[in-house]
């Protein structure tokens, strides 16, 4: 079974910053790539950055310059730092991972619970 578990979500001020940790556990061989989402009230899920295995990144628009994705391949998790943290920026934070069981065939995508990161103005 593997398990993805999100933490450092929480309430700031705008302006403010945020590290957001993820990790993987369970039954893993290898770890393709990992990404960070986003859900606001009554809007979709959409993305905010992902990196390969290999450290290439990728960032939404709207966080560029304000939010670095990166990764500990030896500790199986992904972080997010967040600065310059606006209100549009409060949603709940999903992260996710391409994982290659132990004894799989191919990957499969898995989801974290989400952390809930709350942005006052």
């Amino acid at each position: 079974q593997v398990q993805l578990v999100e933490s450092g979500g929480g309430l700031v001020r705008a302006g403010g910053s945020l590290r957001l940790s993820c990790a993987a556990s369970g039954s893993i061989f290898s770890i393709d790539d990992m990404g960070w989402y986003r859900q606001a009230p009554g809007k979709q899920r959409e993305v905010v950055a992902t990196i390969t295995r290999g450290g290439s990144t990728n960032y939404a628009d709207s966080v560029k310059g304000r939010f670095t994705i990166s990764r500990d391949n030896a500790k199986n998790t992904v972080y997010l730092q967040m600065n310059s943290l606006k209100p549009e920026d409060t949603a709940v934070y999903h992260c996710n991972a391409d994982i290659l069981e132990n004894g799989g065939r191919r990957f499969h995508g898995y989801w974290g619970q989400g952390t809930q990161v709350t942005v006052s103005s």
